[in-house]
């Protein structure tokens, strides 16, 4: 009997078995690159952060206290400037990278990296109504997988109602959910391509001013700012410089001004710090128009002490707010 050559077999086989063969090798070549409704969609890891920090630093952040800091302030609203009070407070804290909150159970400690927490409070009030303020932003500490500021979140506080908004980074980019009492920013939720944000830099001056970046950048605007003025994030063309402060307005030694001009948005903001470590801030001034009025918003530094705040809560404390209000 006469055998059937391989190659009339094979023939045979690739005939009758074309679309299974066809889809064998698709469903591979999307594995291959990662493409299936099977897999998560990869995230390329940042490039490592090579910032050495020094010894001083651990020391200073990591001693079980938070660094507050109280300033006088003068905030445009309105098309005005109102005096208030800005207390802005650092601490370091174990922050959680799945569901970015602060971790609180032993159980989530393998997921956990240190972030420099800051919390900007701002107070006025603007003729009758009270207005109130606040940021908080959690940035990674030299982390060689997480290089950008996790989340940031804010509210606005006022007598006509309150909103909220919030960012978390994550599939590289921040995405934006917000809540408000007017209408056009009733509910909120868009992405923002990655940039770095203009709220993070306060820490970033307190971790390494050296890597702060200088000259023609992008930036997602302050959060607050674009809150009071009504306008959506978006990365902004800016110009950043880094120079020595020679006014005598703010209080310190060896200060430094890190410039932020915004040439598409009519705005600047200008950061204030000393030079050597720990880097404190004394003060910012922001300038855009507010109804037709170009103004300057400015806080000036007035104390700064180190406190585990948390554990002082009765009554009997309150004689170390006074000394923080001096």
């Amino acid at each position: 009997m006469q055998s059937v050559p391989d190659c009339l077999i094979m023939k045979t086989f690739v005939t009758k078995n074309f679309l299974l063969i066809i889809l064998i090798l698709a469903v591979g070549f999307a594995f291959a690159v990662k493409a299936t409704v099977f897999q998560k969609p990869s995230v390329a890891a940042p490039p490592a952060v090579t910032t050495v920090l020094p010894a001083a630093f651990t020391t200073y952040w990591q001693a079980g206290k938070a660094e507050i800091n109280t300033y006088r302030l003068e905030q445009a609203q309105a098309g005005a400037l109102h005096t208030g009070e800005a207390r802005l407070i650092f601490a370091v804290e174990d922050f959680r990278t799945d569901s970015q909150v602060q971790s609180a159970t032993e159980a989530s400690r393998d997921k956990v990296i240190p972030v420099l927490k800051a919390n900007l409070f701002r107070t006025f009030a603007a003729g009758l109504e009270d207005y109130s303020l606040a940021t908080s932003v959690f940035t990674p500490i030299n982390s060689p997988i997480f290089t950008n500021t996790l989340k940031v979140s804010i509210t606005a506080q006022d007598w006509s109602g309150h909103s909220y908004l919030q960012l978390n980074y994550r599939t590289n980019e921040y995405q934006v959910t917000g809540k408000s009492y007017i209408e056009p920013e009733a509910d909120e939720a868009y992405a923002v391509p990655k940039a770095m944000l203009e709220d993070e830099l306060w820490s970033r001056i307190r971790i390494a001013p050296d890597k702060l970046p200088i000259g023609d950048i992008q930036l997602i605007p302050g959060t607050i700012t674009a809150r009071l003025r009504h306008r959506k994030l978006e990365p902004l063309a800016a110009r950043a410089k880094l120079e020595s402060y020679e006014g005598v307005l703010y209080p310190g030694k060896l200060l430094k001004a890190y410039v932020i001009e915004y040439p598409t948005d009519d705005r600047s903001l200008r950061i204030i710090f000393e030079g050597e470590f720990p880097h404190t801030i004394v003060g910012w001034a922001e300038t855009y128009p507010s109804k037709d009025n170009l103004l300057t918003s400015r806080a000036v530094l007035k104390k700064t002490i180190q406190s585990d705040y948390w554990n002082h809560n009765t009554p009997a404390d309150t004689s170390l707010r006074a000394q923080l209000l001096r």
